[in-house]
């Protein structure tokens, strides 16, 4: 009888964790922006915040590649059906109560959240991506994150059919046509710059470069786990701010705002934005876990949660109950950091939120996802 390997890597978890605290600081911008002039780094350092969405999109490419071609190797083939089965328990549970939660609740506490039935319909067959690139963010401003699982599912969608007709072989090809598409797209946004919204960061084609280098990390690794030093590790971590900082800054890449770059900037941005995320994942890919902060370990596993339910807390907290956050501050003689203490309730309520639906409602359908499992892995 063959013996089943499990593969889990408990950095990738403190990975997940830092691209949300990215996330995380960049959202609270939306609501409580720092001044460009007066706190000109703390407001760049914070806006590239945005390019936590990509690390996880690298990542989610890297680890199912991994577990899908040790599905292969290990029981001779890969199974999409179980597949797709195991993703539905992990993201529709959550994904479709967070969505139509706020959908059922607007007409009664927030009226000017009401979506059109095109937008509902959208976000319910995983093309939120594609109604936010054609008609501009939805007016139910907690709903908009969700435009990144739009992205994943999609990716989803392709990958395991990729391993099972294609191997490896042409999950390299796919990966390296990703990639070709993806600066072809960006080529054309360099080409029609534009003083309004920005489509290129919801666009599926233009996000799979992150998905493309994730596969072709796991297929040329083969397994292979860097070994390097905590000084070099950090240097990785330095080389991620740097790159991110010139993609923002030097080359006017700032997600989905306005921006009038050029194909040159546009490309180069781009690339750096990529090259940024591939150093932050490779400074903690293979670290022992000795030096990885158990707590860190534990909100990676409840991230999901977590970058589901911040924004929502961003919301109430800065806009419905911004009155009681102002008496609150002064009551606690912190008017000037009122905005830092948003920061930090917001923070708490998320995790603890978070922590509820991991273990009370999101944990059921991991059970269940055991049994579609023939490499186990995290959960």
């Amino acid at each position: 009888m063959m013996t089943v390997q499990r593969y889990y890597r408990p950095e990738l978890d403190v990975l997940r964790f830092i691209a949300f605290l990215c996330v995380f600081f960049v959202h609270r911008m939306d609501l409580a922006p720092f001044d460009p002039v007066k706190q000109y780094w703390l407001y760049n350092i914070n806006l590239v915040g945005n390019f936590g969405v990509p690390v996880f999109f690298l990542l989610s490419a890297f680890l199912i590649t991994e577990l899908l071609t040790r599905e292969q190797e290990q029981t001779g083939r890969v199974h999409p059906k179980a597949f797709y089965i195991r993703r539905i328990l992990r993201i529709w549970p959550l994904y479709f109560l967070v969505f139509f939660g706020w959908v059922l609740l607007t007409p009664f506490f927030f009226p000017a959240f009401a979506l059109p039935p095109l937008a509902w319909g959208s976000f319910s067959l995983f093309a939120g991506n594609i109604y936010i690139s054609t008609h501009g963010w939805l007016p139910a401003y907690p709903l908009n994150p969700l435009w990144s699982i739009s992205v994943e599912e999609q990716f989803y969608i392709l990958i395991p059919l990729l391993a099972a007709y294609g191997g490896r072989r042409g999950l390299k090809m796919a990966a390296y046509l990703f990639l070709a598409l993806a600066y072809i797209f960006l080529i054309y946004y360099g080409l029609h710059p534009t003083k309004e919204f920005n489509s290129a960061w919801t666009n599926s084609f233009v996000q799979f470069q992150f998905f493309a280098v994730g596969i072709l990390l796991s297929l040329y690794f083969k397994g292979w786990m860097p070994q390097w030093s905590l000084i070099t590790r950090f240097l990785l971590i330095v080389a991620t701010l740097g790159c991110w900082l010139l993609a923002s800054i030097a080359c006017g890449i700032h997600a989905d705002a306005p921006h009038l770059s050029n194909v040159p900037q546009t490309v180069i941005g781009w690339m750096l934005i990529l090259l940024g995320s591939l150093l932050l994942f490779l400074s903690l890919l293979g670290m022992p876990e000795r030096y990885l902060p158990k707590p860190m370990i534990y909100l990676g596993r409840i991230s999901y949660g977590l970058y589901v339910f911040h924004i929502s807390f961003y919301w109430l907290i800065y806009k419905t109950f911004a009155t009681e956050l102002t008496t609150l501050s002064q009551s606690l003689g912190l008017e000037e950091w009122r905005n830092t203490l948003g920061f930090v309730i917001a923070f708490i309520a998320t995790v603890l939120l978070s922590m509820l639906s991991y273990h009370f409602f999101e944990k059921p359908f991991l059970r269940l996802k055991k049994r579609f499992t023939f490499v186990p892995s995290r959960d």
